[in-house]
């Protein structure tokens, strides 16, 4: 079976001083891509991708870039949503429905949110919970940290260590948008928005497009870069709504992961590095639980004592993720994107030394949808 890899990424400015065409900051990290993978726009034969802003996205994408794929897949189910279409583009390259696939996400939700007082939902609240007026979806991961607290003692500064992790890698990326150094009571000082979780605790708001190509390894070699092959990919959902999620503290990661790991033939103590969706400090804890690097319940004692820390056992998040980098609606594709810069050895000064396998790990609704990527080099 070929091997499929990832031959080259981009990305958008995560920051603009005025509000931009979202198909304009898709088509900029697009572009990025096709020419970081040493292939030409002709080449892509297939346009995987999803945004909340932007009808018939992958058609409108297409036409942007003068592009006529053989191959579209505008699948969306939230943050996992470009995991899961690597994972598709996997399936279809080696099914030889397509030869190169370019997948892309892109949003400008916080100029927008400046320019005209609204954002763009990623997604909506269920009708049932909506009854009760949620901080969708904020309270609903805060629930989850609250049974996390109750079922195992987890503590107030276990879930502050989580953002303070996040800020010194952060503060190691020139592209962060949180670029200081945080502490836990700094995290406590900060406005409280849904119990247990405070401003701090939750991630930015930015503008920003990511884009990968995925073709195959023999294709790649005569573009003499360096590709990250995807060694094992998979999806999993068990509910939409919160109220539907049958164990707030255990999640799809643990199906989605497992498989992953079991078509690599690896598994979690074979990983240098962890990317995984962060949007609340909570699913650090609950996904690096479920993806196995450390037992159910011990997720807050594990990174409190520092090992998703620059210089720890699992360097995690090394971009300073959602809480410290970038936030634009959907941050899946950024979990795949920093992976990448770290196996390729070009994260400048937060490089994890001798890095050559990684997990990306996204979420989509509310700890609803999961796709785990396994990578190496």
């Amino acid at each position: 079976m070929s091997e499929i890899v990832l031959a080259g990424m981009g990305m958008a400015a995560t920051s603009a001083p005025t509000h931009r065409d979202t198909l304009d900051v898709m088509a900029d990290a697009a572009l990025k891509a096709v020419a970081d993978s040493g292939l030409g726009l002709k080449d892509i034969d297939g346009i995987f991708t999803a945004t909340a802003q932007v009808d018939l996205p992958t058609l409108a994408l297409s036409e942007y870039l003068g592009i006529t794929p053989r191959y579209l897949d505008s699948t969306v189910h939230g943050g996992a949503s470009n995991l899961s279409h690597i994972h598709h583009a996997v399936a279809a390259i080696r099914d030889g429905k397509c030869e190169a696939a370019l997948v892309v996400y892109g949003s400008t939700q916080r100029t927008m949110l400046k320019a005209t007082g609204k954002r763009p939902a990623v997604a909506s609240c269920p009708p049932v919970e909506s009854l009760y007026n949620p901080l969708f979806p904020i309270s609903s991961y805060a629930l989850m940290a609250q049974r996390h607290m109750l079922e195992f003692g987890t503590t107030r500064d276990q879930l502050s260590a989580v953002a303070v992790a996040a800020s010194r890698w952060g503060a190691l990326n020139p592209a962060a948008q949180r670029r200081e150094i945080i502490t836990a009571a700094d995290v406590t000082a900060s406005a409280k928005i849904s119990t247990p979780f405070h401003k701090l605790d939750c991630c930015l708001i930015t503008d920003g497009a990511g884009a990968v190509v995925v073709t195959t390894a023999e294709r790649a070699a005569k573009m003499d870069r360096s590709p990250v092959t995807v060694k094992g990919s998979s999806e999993y959902s068990s509910h939409e709504g919160m109220m539907a999620m049958k164990d707030l503290v255990r999640t799809g990661a643990a199906v989605s992961g497992l498989a992953a790991f079991g078509e690599a033939g690896l598994g979690p103590e074979d990983m240098d590095i962890a990317q995984v969706y962060d949007a609340f400090t909570i699913n650090t804890i609950l996904l690096l639980e479920d993806l196995g690097f450390c037992a159910k319940g011990t997720g807050g004692t594990f990174i409190q004592d520092g090992h998703t820390s620059p210089g720890g056992s699992l360097p995690t998040n090394t971009s300073g993720g959602g809480l410290a980098f970038s936030h634009p609606g959907m941050f899946g594709i950024y979990t795949v994107l920093e992976a990448m810069e770290q196996l390729r050895g070009r994260a400048g000064d937060r490089q994890v030394p001798g890095a050559r396998r990684a997990v990306a790990h996204g979420i989509g609704g509310t700890m609803s949808a999961h796709t785990t990527l396994v990578l190496s080099i």
